[in-house]
């Protein structure tokens, strides 16, 4: 009789407990259904807050009809699900009312070694919101690809950053490139709202004179640092088109811009695995692509950033804000920013196919 009753009292607990688990499951379900109805499925020319609203009070009054745990449950997935579909339906475009900043798509034409990359931009900025923007055809040539640097900028948590991607031509020339959130006019970014379907995705091509100078010169509270990698001409070559490649794909099938599987740094990681080859010690399931203000040091730990310092003293001399700062839209910006900056001294090319562990 006492082990008949342990085991009706253990399969009672597994029972509540497994009902716990599916209640909290749906919950979150409804959750996001109801983020996604207000940031994205609102009724036109009513306040955003109405649909939601709406859905919840239809599901809590189902839930109260429903005699059954297993009915209730029903009733949150059909909801969750019809939801769901709806916002799968939601479709991307590059034609809307977009910033200045953002108003180009760009694309490249390759022919053998050389690249041509329209809508290549060019913003002079007088302050982080008034600008003049210029979208320049800027053609480039392979076999002068010499190496891949990288900018990281923080902003508040030292777990979230943004890289930018800068490719290496000849002794002195440069193809920065970010990918970002595609603002429409009057629209900023939202951390909450980049879960959702509320930004297109795009990459920018630009002079680093635009994309990190804005960041340095212009933005408050952002920090910038500079790394060289260890990265060699023919993988950085690989790489580069990739970004090409995508480029072109984005301008004919645009994508959705998501803050947790289709960002800034989940699409560099993309692009690396399309050539074959990942840096030294990574996957893309990586805990640290998501919160990637951790990438630096990872990185450089394994061998993928260059400079002979403990990585607290290569982070602290690696920041280039007050440098910049200096500099304003000098022609020079981009040798001036690396003068002195550790793992710059030696900038010899590699030979390898993926990025490699320093000497």
């Amino acid at each position: 009789m006492i082990n008949a009753s342990h085991a009706s009292w253990g399969r009672r607990l597994l029972r509540g407990l497994g009902l716990g688990l599916a209640w909290l499951l749906l919950a979150f379900m409804t959750l996001w259904a109801s983020a996604a109805l207000y940031f994205d499925l609102s009724f036109p020319h009513l306040p955003a807050l109405v649909t939601p609203v709406l859905y919840l009070a239809i599901i809590v009054a189902l839930l109260y009809l429903a005699k059954t745990h297993l009915f209730g449950m029903g009733i949150c997935l059909a909801g969750f699900l019809i939801v769901l579909f709806c916002w799968l339906s939601l479709k991307p475009s590059n034609d809307r009312q977009w910033q200045e900043n953002d108003s180009q798509t760009p694309w490249a034409e390759i022919d053998g070694d050389r690249v041509t990359i329209h809508n290549f931009r060019n913003c002079n900025y007088r302050t982080e919101l008034d600008y003049i923007c210029e979208w320049l055809t800027k053609t480039v040539s392979l076999n002068q690809l010499r190496g891949i640097d990288v900018f990281v900028t923080y902003w508040g948590s030292p777990w979230i950053a943004h890289p930018i991607v800068s490719f290496q031509f000849g002794d002195d020339r440069h193809v920065a490139t970010s990918i970002e959130t595609r603002d429409q006019v009057g629209q900023g970014y939202s951390a909450i709202r980049g879960f959702f379907r509320q930004y297109e995705l795009l990459y920018v091509f630009s002079d680093e004179r635009d994309l990190v100078r804005l960041r340095t010169n212009y933005r408050k509270d952002e920090d910038v640092y500079l790394f060289h990698t260890t990265a060699g001409p023919a993988w950085s070559r690989l790489l580069f088109l990739q970004y090409m490649e995508q480029a072109n794909k984005l301008r004919d099938h645009p994508k959705w811009y998501n803050a947790a599987t289709d960002n800034c740094t989940t699409n560099i990681f993309t692009q690396m695995a399309a050539t074959g080859k990942l840096p030294v010690g990574s996957s893309l399931h990586d805990w640290w692509i998501l919160l990637n203000g951790r990438g630096p040091e990872i990185l450089y730990r394994n061998g993928n950033f260059a400079g002979n310092l403990p990585f607290a003293e290569l982070m602290k001399r690696a920041n280039i804000n007050p440098v910049a700062r200096t500099l304003d839209d000098a022609p020079d910006f981009s040798s001036r920013i690396r003068l002195d900056r550790p793992g710059f001294d030696s900038l010899d090319s590699h030979d390898g196919q993926s990025p490699q562990p320093p000497n």
